[in-house]
């Protein structure tokens, strides 16, 4: 692995571990085994190996919410799918770590990542339901925007959930609650 990809791997992890304002620029080179001048010939400084390693984290997250979004043969089993995924509550979202980053909330460049990525996510859960509707597979009257922004708010709220009680237990009560709710959404099958 070069140098530039240890450098964004673990401005990855630090930020994880520790947010914007833990991470220090000696963190990151320390983790990485690279040198000061190192970093600083492939990044302006700390904004802007951060603004990298956010939008790569961004992907990530997307690329594994995609996958269970993609998986199932209803709207239903797809959502589900995503709300269960199995997940370390205890470290909580790398994504939504950013968001309670007073530093990342402030700068706009820094936040735009974060934005994006939950607004793609509502987007795509929206669409979900959206279709599952449509195919009467969901009863009439479930609002496919709002329920997509309360699916993500269930996750991110599980998080800290999980993290304030120190436990995954917490996390897990809150998708499966949220799972249930959804399916009692679900349309009665056709006689």
């Amino acid at each position: 692995m070069d140098t530039v990809e240890r450098l964004i791997g673990s401005a990855q992890e630090l930020l994880w571990e520790r947010g914007y304002v833990g991470t220090s620029p000696r963190a990151i080179q320390e983790r990485a085994g690279a040198g000061q001048g190192s970093m600083y010939h492939h990044f302006k400084g700390k904004p802007d190996l951060a603004l990298t390693a956010m939008r790569r984290s961004a992907a990530e997250l997307r690329a594994q919410a995609d996958a269970q979004l993609s998986a199932g043969t209803t709207a239903l089993d797809r959502a589900t799918a995503y709300l269960l995924r199995e997940r370390d509550a205890l470290r909580g979202c790398r994504v939504g770590r950013m968001a309670m980053d007073p530093d990342v909330v402030a700068d706009e460049d820094l936040r735009e990542p974060v934005a994006e990525t939950f607004g793609w996510l509502r987007e795509r859960l929206a669409g979900i339901i959206a279709e599952g509707v449509a195919a009467g597979e969901l009863r009439p009257g479930l609002d496919p925007v709002e329920t997509a922004a309360a699916l993500a708010a269930v996750v991110q709220g599980g998080y800290v959930l999980a993290r304030a009680a120190g436990s995954q237990e917490p996390f897990d009560q809150a998708v499966r609650g949220a799972a249930h709710l959804l399916a009692g959404w679900a349309a009665p099958p056709a006689a």
